[in-house]
């Protein structure tokens, strides 16, 4: 959508607010689409980005409560919020989730409240479709080979986006700390299909669990990590030539997942200059160190998208994403979602 145009031309009868639940992506909102919608949301740009935090400290809750709030702006066209409350201490409580999520999208030029979008599968989304556009830029065409290091909430899709926008794959590994729980995970999503809209595209993909890491380091031509480590567990000095890596897990200041040597050898990228360097253990603490400069990086998606960078430049680039997320992310992940739902769901 370029600025010019009218952003509800399509459906500017329609006044009231519509509620999207997590089966919307399903019904309206495909991984190929998304993935090109946050491209042409990079396209198009975000106004207005912020972030806030607030912890439940002044009543000294042990273990803390927290509400975070991100808000966007494309001025003139939409405007939004995600909410998101995270209760540790609900965990094992019957019926009471540690985390929830909220997205409440506003006209941006009236202010007119025009869709509330609630659950997990948001984010969940928002996040691996985030990495899969960057891939579109920085992985080999013919890359084959995932290897999934984390089975944790956010690695399911991680792996669907990648098989969307990676036509090539056809082996996926996954790696967890537990064994079992990597295996529970690939059974799963044998059973259910990775690509389950490609004609015959399923009987070509094998996907397993694997206990060897340093084995499938250098088979692999893509790596994405998503775990919640505070020291690295990729080891760069393992990565083979033309491999792209994806960062995920490292979301404060002292998480990492990747080694120095992997920053040391890899062309750096991130998802987002402003939300991702500082706020990341993964490029914050070797930055500290003197190991890399904030100047190393070459790009980020704003810029790949807008074509000022050209992403990979040879076959043999081992090319590092650290995607951060940020709110501009989710303001755009909303608005395509309300644009395809709402002539069905108005």
């Amino acid at each position: 959508m370029s600025r010019q145009e009218h952003p509800h031309s399509r459906v500017e009868q329609h006044h009231h607010m519509i509620l999207l639940q997590d089966d919307a992506f399903g019904k309206w909102l495909d991984w190929p689409s998304l993935v090109d919608a946050l491209r042409r949301g990079h396209e198009a740009g975000v106004d207005a980005v912020e972030r806030l935090l607030l912890s439940e400290v002044e009543r000294g809750a042990e273990p803390q409560n927290h509400l975070l709030i991100w808000p966007a702006w494309r001025y003139g066209a939409y405007c939004g919020a995600k909410l998101v409350t995270v209760f540790p201490g609900n965990s094992g409580r019957a019926g009471a989730a540690t985390n929830a999520t909220v997205y409440v999208l506003f006209d941006g030029r009236d202010g007119r409240p025009l869709a509330v979008i609630e659950g997990a599968e948001f984010t969940l989304r928002k996040t691996a479709a985030d990495s899969a556009l960057a891939a579109t830029y920085l992985a080999r065409k013919d890359a084959d080979r995932l290897l999934m290091i984390g089975a944790g909430a956010q690695a399911p899709a991680q792996i669907r986006a990648f098989c969307a926008v990676c036509p090539g794959i056809r082996e996926v590994k996954i790696w967890n700390r537990s064994f079992a729980k990597a295996r529970a995970l690939a059974a799963a999503l044998a059973r259910d299909g990775i690509r389950p809209d490609a004609a015959g595209g399923e009987a070509h993909l094998s996907i397993e669990a694997t206990d060897d890491l340093e084995g499938a380091v250098p088979q692999a031509a893509i790596i994405s990590m998503a775990t919640a480590a505070t020291s690295p567990l990729l080891e760069g000095v393992l990565l083979s030539p033309g491999t792209h890596v994806d960062l995920v897990g490292s979301f404060t200041p002292e998480m990492r997942e990747a080694d120095d040597a992997t920053l040391r050898r890899g062309s750096l990228f991130v998802d987002s200059r402003r939300f991702t360097v500082a706020a990341t253990g993964d490029l914050a603490i070797p930055i500290a160190s003197g190991v890399i400069r904030a100047e190393d990086i070459r790009a980020d998606l704003f810029e790949l998208a807008g074509g000022r960078h050209p992403g990979r430049t040879s076959d043999t680039e081992i090319t590092v994403l650290k995607n951060g997320g940020g709110g501009h992310l989710d303001l755009m992940v909303a608005i395509a979602l309300y644009e395809r739902a709402l002539p069905e769901a108005g």
